[in-house]
This record gives structure tokens, sequence and C-alpha cells, in this order.
């Protein structure tokens, strides 16, 4: 079973779809995240969750 690591993100309500867009595409460009689940709420501001997983490296044992 993966694991993963969250990360939530708040976009206050004036802030266009574009630059929304363009803000996760970064954090999935560049941090390696992906989109878990947005939430638009009433008043046009937005709750994002964003996932990666976790890698554990195995040590090697000589």
């Amino acid at each position: 079973m993966p694991e993963y690591e969250f990360c939530d993100v708040y976009v206050p309500r004036g802030v266009s779809r574009k630059a929304t867009a363009r803000l996760l595409t970064d954090h999935a460009e560049y941090g390696h995240w992906e989109l878990d689940r947005l939430r638009l709420n009433p008043d046009g501001s937005r709750k994002v969750r964003l996932r990666r997983r976790i890698i554990r490296q195995l040590h090697a044992t000589w």
C-alpha cells in the first residue's frame, strides 16, 4: 500500500481560474504533487489538497 504526504493549499476568491491552474501546475511540475481533491466554496475560494507518494529507500545490509 503506497504512503502519501499531503499539502493543503488555500486559494482566495479573487484569484482567477487561470492563475489557480498555473499555481497547481507549478506544484505538480516542480514538487511532484498531484491533485487529491479540490473544494470550491460558496464564496468563490478554493481549498485544494495535493498529495505525493513517499518513496522509502531500503538500506542494504552486507
